[in-house]
C-alpha cells in the first residue's frame, strides 16, 4: 500500500469518536451488521491499522468478492469509513473503523413530567475525552486504573465512575434527542451537573473556567470558585480521604431563545436555533477547561456515589 495514502488516511483516525454507543431499540442495522463472525474479524483487524480489500482478504483467507460484500454492509451500518485512493494500479478502497470502543446500551429511562423530558447520564459513559494530568477517575468502591494516566479513562470500569477529574481537557456525552418525537416546540434545554475546580490537596480559592459545548457550539463559561475539601461530601464514600475533592456546586446550564445561562445568569448570546437540535439524532454535551483558559484550575465532575447530589448529568428539554 502507498505509505503516503496510508498516513493521510490514518490521520482520520484522530477524528473518530472514542466510543460508539449503540441503542438496540433504534440501531437494529448496526446489530445485524455485527451478527457475523467474518465481519467481527474484519473490525478486529481494522482496530490495529487501516487496510484495503486485498489485505483483509489475505489476512482472513476469504475471496475478495466476499470481503467487499461484508465491507459494504459494515459501511452502510456506519461501523466503518472507507475512502478510495490511488494505488500503483488503479484505485484501492481503504477501510478504518468509525470508533475505538463499542458499547451496546439500552437507553436510560427518561422521565416525563408535564412539559419537559428528562434523561440522566452516568458520568462514566462519555463518548470522547481529552484530558491532562492531574487526572483520574473512581467508583464508589475504588480508584479505576492508574492516577494521572489519561489512558485509564478507557478502562471498562469507567461505566461505574462516580468522580472524574482533570487539570484541563474535556469530556463529551451523547444524549438521545427525544425532542424529535415531540409535537410541541422546545423552549429551553438545560444541563445540570455537580462541578468544582481541581487542584492537588483541594483549595476553596482556586478559580477555574469551565466551559460547556452543546452540539459543538460553545454556549459559555462558568468560573468555578474552588476545589472543596473542607468537609466530607454528603454521598462521598468513607474510604475517600478528606485530602481529596469532596463535593462541588450543582450548576444549571441552560439555552433558550433569548441566550445561554448558568443558574439564570446570562453567559452568552447562543440560542436554541444555534444548536440545530432538530437536525441531529443525538444531543452532544461537552464540558471542560480550555487549554487557553484564563483560569486553568482543572475540573471535577461528581456523579452518583460522590459529592452532595446523588445524580449523574441530567439533560432536560422543556416545551410550550
Amino acid at each position: 500500500m502507498d505509505n503516503i495514502n496510508k498516513l493521510r488516511y490514518d490521520s482520520r483516525m484522530q477524528e473518530i469518536e472514542s466510543t460508539l454507543v449503540i441503542n438496540p431499540l433504534e440501531d437494529i442495522n448496526k446489530l445485524k451488521a455485527l451478527a457475523s463472525e467474518p465481519r467481527i474479524q474484519m473490525l478486529n483487524l481494522l482496530r490495529e491499522k487501516t487496510l484495503n480489500i486485498n489485505e483483509i482478504s489475505d489476512a482472513l483467507k476469504l475471496p475478495q468478492s466476499t470481503v467487499a460484500t461484508h465491507i459494504s454492509i459494515l459501511e452502510d451500518a456506519g461501523l466503518i469509513a472507507t475512502e478510495s485512493v490511488k494505488a500503483k494500479k488503479g484505485n484501492q478502497k481503504l477501510c478504518c473503523p468509525s470508533f475505538r470502543e463499542l458499547l451496546i446500551q439500552f437507553p436510560e429511562k427518561h422521565n416525563t413530567s408535564g412539559d419537559f423530558i428528562e434523561v440522566e447520564m452516568p458520568i462514566g459513559i462519555f463518548t470522547d475525552y481529552r484530558v491532562t494530568a492531574p487526572c483520574g477517575l473512581c467508583s464508589s468502591e475504588h480508584i479505576i486504573g492508574l492516577l494521572d494516566i489519561p489512558d485509564s479513562f478507557l478502562n471498562p470500569e469507567r461505566m461505574k465512575a462516580g468522580l472524574l477529574w482533570c487539570g484541563s481537557g474535556t469530556f463529551e456525552y451523547k444524549f438521545p434527542n427525544n425532542t424529535m418525537y415531540e409535537s410541541k416546540k422546545m423552549t429551553k434545554l438545560e444541563v445540570t451537573l455537580e462541578l468544582s475546580s481541581e487542584t492537588p490537596g483541594t483549595n476553596t480559592n482556586w478559580p477555574s473556567d469551565i466551559t460547556m459545548w452543546i452540539n459543538k457550539t460553545d454556549i459559555g463559561t462558568w468560573v468555578s470558585p474552588g476545589d472543596f475539601g473542607d468537609k466530607r461530601g454528603k454521598y462521598t464514600p468513607a474510604w475517600w480521604k478528606l485530602e481529596g475533592s469532596q463535593y462541588g456546586l450543582l450548576k444549571h446550564f441552560s439555552v433558550t431563545n433569548e441566550g445561554s445561562f448558568v443558574d439564570g445568569m446570562k453567559i452568552s448570546e447562543v440560542t436554541l436555533d444555534d444548536l440545530k437540535i432538530p437536525e441531529h439524532h443525538s444531543i452532544r454535551v461537552k464540558i471542560g477547561v480550555k487549554e487557553d483558559a484564563e483560569h486553568m484550575g482543572g475540573m471535577n465532575i461528581f456523579g452518583k456515589g460522590f459529592g452532595n447530589y446523588d445524580q449523574g448529568i441530567v439533560l432536560r428539554s422543556y416545551f410550550n
